[in-house]
């Protein structure tokens, strides 16, 4: 007993410590990590640990093996531009500006260790734990890791996008680990988040729904309906699992501190041939667009063309190529007071400076393009050739109902109306249907190279469709919330008196969508719906590669305790590889 008395004392100390401020006493909880650890960029015999604390330590370290009596020394990084400003909600900020009343820096630390000298098949048991300045450590629970999987292994991959802390998200999670158990990896088809530079987004937004709590089966995200209130918690799925992403436009910010909000930096991406010219002799990077943060929080492989921001992997029997597709989203509303797609607002005009240059692409992927080479190279390689399956993924879809396809993936053409004393009336920019990249360039690409799967997101919407020559393009991004479909009544906002046909329904590039082939959801008048875009019907989709089906599955948020259902499937045909 004597001995118990100190060591309570020891726990109390560190459980609740008294700060006194102005008067009060505040009880601060036990120290603990930022993120549980998870995994990323497996090998045939290795694969990295990360994770995060506010607290740069003296000592991080991964156990691991059955005992957990093998030790990886981590290395430790500081993020260089999280912040908080008066949109996050954090802490104790629960309405705008409470404690933030402009974008103000956070010091989060990445830790991160390579795990080696894996057997692949088995799964390890491993542990992380990090020592703080004063000497008391925090460790993890127990959770397991792998090498890469071999060529011949099963699979189950989840398909996932567009999370951004949307309302339905971790109740998405969540039922992915009720209904299939541990999957093998994540794909993640881009904006993981809303504003990339705005830490609580991806650690600790206190609605309990941002990015890593989810994908961890810590979130704390409460939904109602009726009346009833309930939790949901998101899976614990990326402890154990790989999660390979690709950049949507919400991993883009924009010019570096120009503005007092992070919302407002964010909106602020300038192209970078104006940049070199208004801003010579300053950061390209900090004067146009970057995804600095992203890249710092995820270790992914990378191309010697492109770096993080596409590659190309093989894991199991799948070759995924990753591409950078994606544009700066802005209004297709044209009021005189908007920077939108389509029109620059009137009190900007004479302001170069504050235009938005319509949807700017951020990485080429024209013909020609160190993008496109980079694909094309890619497509004819072993590594690509001889894979069972063929899968790309990137963000903007190359077919969809939903909004975000137009107008179309080019470069916009910009167009000023001057009168007769030379003053600026107009700036418009035309999107000529007859140039997009995507359809034009990159969709005759894949098609020649038998890739069987193309996965995309943005739109905020589940649909498929299938080309002439049998290639599967599959969006199932209606995770967290919809926009809606351009479909029987519902049209998208385009403009009209513009050169270019702007396509109010369907697909503007020509398919069919598929109707769901075994429960579809039905419309007013009873007929099959060929998408899912509900606020309340969140949907995931499961690759299993032993036995080449993509299975798509929607449940029901307002219903805690509603049966998960299948609603659509389709066979991926492996293609043969024959020796030239």
């Amino acid at each position: 007993m004597k001995l118990l008395i100190p060591v309570l004392l020891f726990v109390l100390c560190f459980t609740l410590v008294s700060v006194h401020s102005f008067g009060q006493t505040i009880m601060t909880a036990a120290p603990q990590l930022l993120t549980d650890p998870f995994l990323q960029l497996p090998t045939a015999n290795s694969v990295r640990v990360v994770w995060f604390t506010e607290f740069v330590g003296n000592k991080h370290t991964v156990a691991y093996g059955e005992d957990l009596q093998q030790t990886a020394k981590a290395t430790t990084t500081k993020l260089s531009r999280t912040r908080e400003d008066q949109k996050s909600r954090v802490g104790q900020q629960t309405q705008d500006g409470q404690v933030y009343q402009q974008p103000t820096k956070r010091d989060i630390w990445r830790h991160e260790a390579e795990v080696i000298k894996l057997t692949p098949g088995v799964r390890v048991n491993y542990r992380v734990t990090s020592e703080r300045e004063d000497g008391v450590s925090v460790s993890s629970e127990i959770f397991t890791l792998a090498a890469k999987p071999e060529p011949g292994t099963p699979l189950k991959i989840l398909l996932t996008s567009d999370h951004q802390l949307k309302p339905m998200t971790a109740a998405n999670l969540q039922k992915v680990v009720e209904t299939v158990g541990r999957v093998d990896a994540v794909w993640f088809a881009g904006d993981l988040i809303n504003v990339s530079d705005r830490a609580s987004e991806w650690f600790d937004d206190n609605r309990g729904n941002a990015l890593f709590p989810g994908l961890q089966g810590r979130a704390k995200y409460e939904m109602q309906h009726d009346g009833v209130k309930f939790i949901y918690t998101g899976g614990e799925i990326i402890q154990h699992a790989p999660m390979y992403s690709c950049i949507g436009n919400h991993e883009v910010m924009g010019r570096f501190a120009r503005k007092n909000s992070l919302n407002d930096e964010f909106d602020d991406t300038f192209p970078r041939a104006v940049a070199q010219k208004l801003y010579s002799g300053k950061s390209l990077i900090d004067n146009s667009f970057n995804t600095n943060t992203y890249e710092e929080i995820l270790t992914l492989p990378q191309s010697q063309a492109g770096g993080k921001k596409y590659y190309a992997v093989s894991f199991g029997d799948v070759r995924l190529v990753v591409l950078y597709i994606t544009n700066m989203w802005r209004t297709p509303k044209l009021d005189e007071k908007y920077t939108g797609r389509y029109r620059e607002a009137d009190q900007d005009l004479d302001n170069p400076e504050n235009w938005g240059y319509g949807q700017i692409i951020y990485e080429l992927i024209a013909q020609g393009s160190t993008q496109y080479n980079w694909l094309a190279a890619e497509l004819n390689s072993p590594e690509f050739q001889q894979a069972k399956y063929k899968v790309v993924m990137f963000h903007h879809p190359p077919h969809t109902l939903g909004d975000n396809i137009v107008p179309a993936y080019t470069n916009p053409v910009q167009i000023i109306e001057s009168n007769q004393q030379n003053k600026i009336t107009s700036v418009r920019y035309e999107y000529p249907h007859n140039a997009d990249y995507i359809i034009r360039d990159v969709v005759p690409l894949l098609e020649k190279a038998n890739v069987q799967l193309v996965f995309y997101g943005h739109s905020h919407l589940w649909n498929r469709f299938i080309s002439s020559r049998g290639m599967h393009f599959l969006e199932t991004s209606n995770v967290g919330n919809t926009y809606g479909a351009a479909w029987g009544e519902r049209t998208r906002e385009i403009p009209t008196g513009y050169q270019e046909k702007y396509i109010a329904l369907g697909d503007p590039n020509g398919l069919e969508p598929v109707v769901p082939t075994i429960a579809p959801l039905l419309s007013k008048d009873g007929k099959p719906m060929p998408y899912l875009a509900s606020n309340n019907i969140t949907v995931f989709s499961i690759f299993d590669t032993g036995t080449g089906k993509v299975s798509s599955y929607r449940f029901d948020t307002r219903k805690p305790d509603a049966e998960v259902v299948k609603f659509d499937e389709f066979q991926l045909i492996p293609i043969r590889y024959q020796d030239p």
